[in-house]
C-alpha cells in the first residue's frame, strides 16, 4: 500500500489544570525535514519528542507544534514589585535633575513599562506532562499516517489508470509498423530513381535497407516498456517506502517512450509518444509525493 508524504495530523490530551495540543503537518521532500516548536515547559524533553516523529514519519517536510495550555480559572499574573520600585526611584531621579514635576498618575505611568508584570509558571514540566505529550504526539502522528494512506490510496488508484493509459497505446503502435518499414523503403527507392543516370546494385541496395531499418526497429523498446510498465505496477503492491524506486522506474520507462519517439519515423506513431510522454509526466509529477 501507498503512502502520500503528505498530510496532517492533531490530537489534544487533557491533564489535570493543562491540555496539550500537537499538530503535525507534512509534504514531500527527498528526505527528512522536520522543524519542531515545543512549549518551554517540554524543552528539556525535545530531543526525545523529536526522534519519536521522526521515526514514525520517515521522510518529508515535516513541521510539528506542541503547546500547552492552562486550563486554571485563576489569574497567574502578578505584578514584580522590585521592576516596579526600581522604574519609580528612576522617574523621580529624572524628575529632580530636570526639574519638573513626577507623575500625577504613577500607576499609569508605570505599568507601561516592560516587566512589570510576571507568570507564576514552572520552567521545567513534570513527567505527568512529558507523559502527556508523548501520547499527544504519537496520537497526532496515527492521524497523520492514516491520512497519509487515504491519500496514499488516491495516489495508486491514479497511477493505475495512467499506466494502463500508457499500455493502452503501446498497443497501438503495431498497426502502424509494417505501414511505417513500406514507407521508408518506397522513400528510399523513389530518391534513388529521381536521381539522374543513377545506377545501384539491387542487391547491396536491399542489403543496406535491411540493415537501415533494422536500426529503426523498435521491438526491444517495446518490450522493454512493457516491462518496466509490470514492474511499476509489481511495485505499487509491495509494503510502503517505495516512493524512490518508483521515481526510477518511471525515469526508465521515459528512456524508452522517447527512444520509441526518435524511431518512429511516422506521424501516428509520433502522436502516440506524445500522449505517452504526457501520461507518464503526470505519473512522474505525482511519484513525488509518495513515501
Amino acid at each position: 500500500m501507498l503512502l502520500s508524504m503528505t498530510g496532517f495530523g492533531k490530537s489534544i490530551v487533557e491533564l489535570p489544570g493543562k491540555k496539550i495540543i500537537v499538530e503535525i503537518k507534512s509534504l514531500n521532500s527527498k528526505q527528512l525535514d522536520l522543524s519542531l516548536r515545543v512549549n518551554p515547559l517540554l524543552r528539556e524533553k525535545e530531543m526525545e519528542l523529536r526522534n519519536i516523529i521522526a521515526r514514525r514519519v520517515e521522510r518529508g517536510k515535516v513541521e510539528a507544534n506542541i503547546y500547552v495550555e492552562s486550563l486554571q480559572a485563576e489569574a497567574s499574573m502578578q505584578f514584580n514589585i522590585p521592576v516596579l520600585k526600581a522604574y519609580k526611584q528612576q522617574v523621580e531621579q529624572m524628575a529632580s535633575e530636570l526639574g519638573i514635576p513626577t507623575p500625577a498618575d504613577w500607576y499609569s505611568v508605570l505599568l507601561r513599562f516592560p516587566e512589570t508584570l510576571k507568570t507564576e509558571t514552572s520552567t521545567a514540566g513534570t513527567s505527568e506532562e512529558f507523559e502527556g505529550a508523548v501520547r499527544a504526539v504519537n496520537e497526532a502522528v496515527d492521524a497523520l499516517l492514516q491520512y497519509r494512506g487515504a491519500e496514499g490510496a488516491k495516489l495508486e488508484e491514479f497511477f493505475a489508470i495512467r499506466i494502463e493509459n500508457i499500455r493502452t497505446l503501446l498497443a497501438c503502435v503495431p498497426r502502424y509498423e509494417t505501414e511505417r518499414v513500406e514507407r521508408i523503403r518506397a522513400r528510399i527507392v523513389d530518391n534513388l530513381t529521381q536521381l539522374p543516370q543513377a545506377e545501384y546494385d539491387r542487391s547491396r541496395l536491399e542489403q543496406e535497407m535491411i540493415f537501415y531499418i533494422e536500426k529503426l526497429d523498435i521491438n526491444e523498446e517495446k518490450q522493454r516498456l512493457t516491462q518496466h510498465l509490470n514492474y511499476f505496477m509489481e511495485t505499487l503492491a509491495l509494503p510502503h517506502g517505495q516512493g524512490k524506486k518508483l521515481g526510477f522506474i518511471s525515469q526508465e520507462m521515459g528512456r524508452e517512450i522517447n527512444t520509441l519517439g526518435s524511431k518512429s519515423n511516422h506521424a501516428e506513431m509520433q502522436k502516440i509518444v506524445v500522449r505517452m510522454k504526457d501520461e507518464l509526466e503526470q505519473i512522474k509529477e505525482q511519484v513525488l509525493n509518495v513515501l
